[in-house]
Order: structure tokens, then C-alpha cells, then sequence
């Protein structure tokens, strides 16, 4: 598979700024895993807040983000479903074992626990090089868009 770049991912997924938070597809095993990156930039709109003079990106931002690499992946392995989205449903087992700060590269990834027709259970991890910073179980369930 060839990387995806931004303009890719936003054929599949309907986020754009200040929300898309998936920069780059680096490998994609249909229906089974993928790899993503996101680059943490001092622009970015929740650092104006989130703290002012000490910036950590929010760690429900980084959950978020191996949300969107997971229904970049669940859209992406099943052509069908283009069109649809795919809505976060729940949440289990995260952590947040270290910050994301501005100049962090952060590389999701993601892999399928249980997929039926319309949901999936995925296990995302969240890495800056080698260490792990955030996991989580991500329950998702796919529909149309409004």
C-alpha cells in the first residue's frame, strides 16, 4: 500500500481542520490494522487553552486521533461503506502515560478487535518514537452521514 496523504484521508473521513487530527497513512492492512501519523504543531488551536504557557495536547484529542486512523481504516477496507461515518461509541481501558507536546510526531496505531456489519472494537496506541504515551479500546459504530 501506498502512503495516504492528507488530501487521501479526507476522501474517506469527513473531518477537516481544526478537527482532522490523521496527517498520514504510513501502512494499512485491510480490515486488520493501520499506521498513522499526526504532527503536533505549537498552531495548534486547543494550545491557546490547554495550558497557556505549558502546552499538552489534550488527551481525549490523542484518543480521538487513533479514533480517526481506525475509521480511516474501517472506511477505507470497505469500499461500501464510502460515503458513511463512523461514529465514536465508547471508550475502555485508556491511558495517558506521558504528555504530547508541540513538536511531537505522534504515530497511532491501530488494530481490530471484533468487526460485525455496522461495529467494531478497536485497540489504538499512541506512540512518540519509541515510547508508548496513550492506549485505549475505541467502540465505534458506522452510519449515515446526517
Amino acid at each position: 500500500m501506498e502512503p495516504l496523504d492528507v488530501r487521501a484521508i479526507m476522501q474517506i473521513i469527513p473531518h477537516r481542520y481544526p478537527f482532522l487530527l490523521v496527517d498520514r497513512v504510513l501502512e494499512l492492512e485491510e480490515g486488520r490494522r493501520i499506521v498513522a501519523l499526526k504532527n503536533v504543531t505549537f498552531n495548534e488551536p486547543f494550545f491557546q487553552g490547554h495550558f497557556p504557557g505549558n502546552p499538552i495536547m489534550p488527551g481525549v484529542l490523542v484518543v480521538e486521533a487513533m479514533a480517526q486512523a481506525g475509521a480511516v481504516l474501517l472506511l477505507h477496507s470497505r469500499p461500501e461503506s464510502r460515503g458513511k461515518v463512523v461514529y465514536f461509541a465508547g471508550i475502555d481501558k485508556a491511558k495517558f502515560r506521558r504528555p504530547v507536546v508541540p513538536g511531537d510526531s505522534v504515530r497511532l496505531q491501530v488494530e481490530v478487535l471484533k468487526l460485525r456489519s455496522r461495529t467494531c472494537l478497536m485497540r489504538g496506541e499512541a506512540y512518540v518514537g519509541e515510547q508508548l504515551v496513550a492506549e485505549a479500546e475505541i467502540f465505534s459504530s458506522m452510519g449515515d452521514a446526517a
